[in-house]
């Protein structure tokens, strides 16, 4: 009789946006199974950055296993987005955390026979980056599918500020396995979380969103649809502007911090997990303080105010030689980044018709996760002529620029996205 009660004091409107979302329980369920995988992978990518760097010692190696994981993204992310939106999310999810399961294996297999070097690690981070795209578009399409509408900003935070929270433990388990077990100790973990998170996948069941009408056209012509709904809306268009420099000019920063570990503040894999795990602390933060804040009006002007933050800290990052200095300026960095992504992905969501989403999401990802592709490879190359500090100084400098333009449309891009919510699938019956 108590149960009651409390299930209909968490589902309250009244109550923080945090607690109604979480008492969902597929959501639950869902954030649940991708918690594991999460933390592993931030591990994984501590262990893979700093093997790549010791096999090297060579920054412009960080930027091509960096582009490698991250390239696919351009090519793919549309194609996945348009996939995304003619297929069942779920099943697709599924799929692509079997690859991913598979990747850590080989990865885990590879070390602990002595047969990695960096050729076989790229291949690896390779396969890894193609698989990403439909990973990642799933699960943006999954999100609506387990909430209502009115705490669906709240979700789409709670799973950055899982994801990120991990960026700070994941890095901070790292830091004290690598030591004990080496690298392929992290590889091993990430086969267990990867494994976890594919049998809570396996468990979930969804309402299946009606695809009748994309299947109906091809994948081009659909990939090109969505390219032209996002195009034409002055809002998006303008996010994905955004989104566009920081993740050039700004965001390889957190690529190329093995470099900084080693090369800069001689810290070496400890000093590497510091900045890492300082980044998602602030990135931890900064999703929470989304989640929490709740409302959509006014997440146009955050997200400039978290733009203006990234290059700030960019700057500040690379004025000092000092660790923990070096630490605050990360911490920074991720509270501002994830704030404004955060912002930016919860605005599209909202602001994008429920048949459009797997697409326009799939722009979303493109450019924050393959776009710092192209940076980081270009930043990587740069700094084995100028330095590392010199280039990321420079690429920081021309963001701040750019949003001195941009600051002028805020009103206009507000007006536009901040008013142009959608309905979610959450409350169809499943199939």
């Amino acid at each position: 009789m108590r149960i009651l009660p409390l299930r209909k004091f968490l589902m309250s409107s009244k109550k923080p946006p945090i607690l109604r979302c979480l008492s969902h329980p597929k959501f639950a369920l869902f954030e649940g199974g991708l918690f594991p995988h999460y933390t592993t992978g931030w591990m994984m990518r501590v262990g893979a950055g700093w093997l790549a760097w010791e096999l090297t010692g060579s920054p412009a190696w960080l930027g091509i296993i960096a582009a490698a994981d991250l390239m696919p993204m351009l090519f793919l992310a549309p194609i996945a987005g348009a996939w995304t939106d003619r297929v069942n999310p779920l099943r697709l999810i599924r799929i692509a955390e079997a690859a991913l399961l598979l990747h850590a294996t080989m990865l885990a297999i590879t070390m602990y026979l002595g047969l990695i070097n960096i050729e076989i690690l790229f291949a690896l981070t390779v396969f890894a980056g193609v698989v990403y795209p439909f990973h990642s578009t799933a699960r943006q399409s999954i999100i609506p599918l387990t909430v209502p509408r009115e705490d669906f900003a709240s979700a789409i935070a709670l799973d950055s500020a899982s994801f990120h929270s991990n960026r700070f433990l994941g890095p901070a388990i790292a830091a004290f396995v690598i030591p004990v077990y080496g690298v392929q100790g992290v590889f091993f973990a990430h086969m267990i979380g990867s494994s976890i998170c594919l049998t809570t996948l396996l468990i979930l069941r969804l309402p299946s969103p009606d695809r009748s009408k994309a299947r109906g056209a091809t994948l081009f012509s659909a990939v090109m649809e969505g390219m032209r709904y996002a195009a034409a809306h002055k809002g998006l268009r303008t996010m994905l502007a955004l989104l566009v420099v920081a993740s050039v000019c700004v965001r390889p920063l957190q690529d190329l911090l093995p470099g900084f570990a080693g090369g800069v503040f001689n810290a070496g894999a400890p000093g590497l997990a510091w900045l890492t795990s300082s980044v998602g602390v602030g990135a931890m933060l900064g999703a929470v303080y989304i989640a929490a804040r709740g409302a959509l009006a006014g997440l146009t002007s955050l997200a400039m105010l978290g733009y203006l933050g990234t290059a700030a800290s960019a700057l500040g990052f690379v004025a000092t030689k000092n660790l923990w200095v070096a630490v605050f300026f990360s911490a920074l960095l991720g509270f501002s980044l994830n704030v404004m992504s955060t912002s930016i992905q919860a605005l599209m969501q909202l602001a994008t018709d429920d048949r459009m989403r797997g697409r326009v999401m799939a722009l979303y990802l493109l450019l924050f996760r393959g776009f710092p592709a192209l940076g980081a490879l270009a930043l990587g190359f740069l700094a084995d002529v100028i330095g590392l500090r010199t280039s990321i100084a420079i690429s920081a400098a021309l963001s701040l620029i750019f949003l001195a333009i941009m600051v002028p449309r805020r009103k206009a891009v507000a007006a536009q996205l901040e008013t142009g919510a959608r309905s979610t699938a959450a409350d169809k019956p499943e199939s």
